[in-house]
């Protein structure tokens, strides 16, 4: 068999976990992020699968609101591959069923493994070496899933309990899925052999898809119409909404993986975290002899076992097991041994409204990025870095005139019937009402501080007239 022609990856990475905010936000969730280090999980999941002599080119499933993120993490990768876009969340099953269906409409006899983008693995040789043993295992029609051996008695985790050897040395059937469970029974799991259950699945593609059909034929149905009823947009492939909104929200455990009867398991120890907490981060980030971590600048004084992420100096002093996390505009001090607050803490944020929860101050957008940098009754000041090539919508403003000032760069400008340049130190003014543009003509980014001013300066205060990324 040869790999290069069959593996396809497909990486999972349309969710908006807040379970890392402030880091974490919906328009920007931790796949994106640069959590730990010069690169987000999402790009790290991708070079992991970039080996020519095992894989083929990646496939990508995201949310839409999440493509131009994705394309443009891609592109600073210098990767190229398919992006399908889901129009609505319905959890891992119809998302893991629609990229197998794009997939098998290529070749319905590819082996494709679904890793989630927002994991770390620190051994990629071993994900490497047990990759390649899985292959077989799934070339045989097995839906094999990669099972972590624990290193210590996880309470966050889901675990495998593994059954009668299979014919490939190493691959095992699945006697039992079980939930996450309390301490004490994660710790007789652990002498018991059990295992962690990573979410990350390897089969071949026209397999899985008779699976989920047997327990779920509606949802089968409805992703496989998605992806042929789907639309190119840009570059993208949009499922089909109304036949993707049929599909039922469903996680892949539930829809297949606990039912089949063709699920084996493969054991493997590859530094493997789902990130799934501030706990997660410190425990896979350096400490010092008293067990403190950081990202960032932080100073620590007779403390011990606290996390720091921030890029502001942070001092801890006199404190025990606390975590600080600054973002700019928002900041949470938390006790490591009460994790279980966060969840209700992004409860009552977003009940009481908070921007916080949405977006940070610098927001994407597909034509690069802005960062409000002060905000007063009648003005605000934002920078505004716009990708070469980059182009905004024509529009006009009912409530405020902006003035751009070029840092770097050199701008575009249309303003009613007329176009000029504007380069570094120049400047220009829209007057409120005016028709007007902004584009990049050039090949380094172009940064400009914006200063609005008037009554009203919401970001719904935009009437777009004429759009390149068909946002009108």
């Amino acid at each position: 068999m040869s790999l290069s022609r069959h593996l396809v990856p497909l990486i999972i990475c349309g969710g908006a976990g807040t379970r890392l905010w402030p880091a974490s936000r919906k328009a920007a969730p931790k796949q994106f992020i640069n959590l730990m280090g010069e690169r987000s999980s999402f790009q790290d999941t991708v070079v992991r699968v970039t080996d020519p002599d095992l894989f083929a080119d990646p496939v990508i499933i995201t949310n839409e609101e999440y493509r131009h993120i994705a394309a443009d993490q891609l592109d600073a990768l210098g990767i190229k591959a398919p992006i399908l876009l889901e129009p609505a969340r319905r959890d891992s099953g119809p998302a893991i069923a629609a990229g197998a269906a794009f997939i098998a409409e290529r070749n319905p006899e590819a082996i494709v493994i679904a890793l989630a983008a927002d994991h770390v693995v620190q051994d990629v040789a071993a994900f490497k070496a047990a990759v390649r043993t899985a292959a077989r295992a799934a070339e045989d029609g097995t839906i094999v899933t990669f099972g972590i051996t624990p290193d210590q008695p996880a309470t966050g985790y889901g675990y495998i309990r593994p059954g009668s050897p299979l014919a490939v040395p190493g691959v095992s059937e699945v006697a039992a899925f079980v939930e996450k469970p309390n301490e004490e029974t994660a710790k007789r799991y652990i002498a018991d052999g059990y295992l962690w259950n990573s979410g990350n699945f390897m089969f071949r593609a026209d397999m899985l898809l008779a699976e989920y059909e047997r327990f779920d034929p509606q949802t089968v149905e409805a992703v496989t119409q998605a992806v042929r009823q789907g639309r190119q947009d840009l570059g993208w492939t949009i499922l089909d909404p109304e036949a993707f909104g049929a599909a039922n929200a469903v996680s892949i455990d539930f829809a297949v993986m606990e039912k089949t009867d063709k699920v084996a398991v493969i054991p493997v120890s590859m530094g493997w975290s789902d990130v799934g907490s501030w706990h997660a981060v410190w425990e896979l980030t350096e400490k010092d002899e008293h067990g403190n971590a950081a990202i960032g600048d932080a100073v620590f004084l007779k403390a011990r076992n606290n996390f720091v992420s921030s890029q502001s100096l942070v001092c801890v002093a006199g404190l025990d097991n606390i975590a600080v996390i600054t973002s700019g505009d928002a900041t949470l001090v938390f006790d490591r041994a009460n994790m279980d607050l966060m969840k209700p803490l992004v409860k009552e944020l977003e009940a009481q409204g908070r921007p916080q929860i949405e977006e940070h101050m610098e927001v994407f957008r597909p034509w690069g990025s802005y960062q409000s940098l002060d905000i007063g009754t009648r003005f605000q000041v934002k920078r505004i870095v716009v990708k070469p090539g980059g182009r905004l919508s024509l529009q006009k403003h009912f409530h405020r005139a902006e003035h751009w000032i070029v840092v770097s760069g050199t701008a575009l400008v249309t303003v009613g019937e007329e176009q000029r340049i504007v380069r570094e130190n120049e400047s220009t003014y829209i007057p409120l009402g005016a028709v007007h543009r902004l584009e990049n003509p050039g090949r380094i980014p172009l940064e400009l501080i914006e200063v609005q001013s008037g009554s009203y300066l919401g970001e719904d205060d935009i009437v777009r007239l004429d759009d390149v990324y068909n946002r009108i």
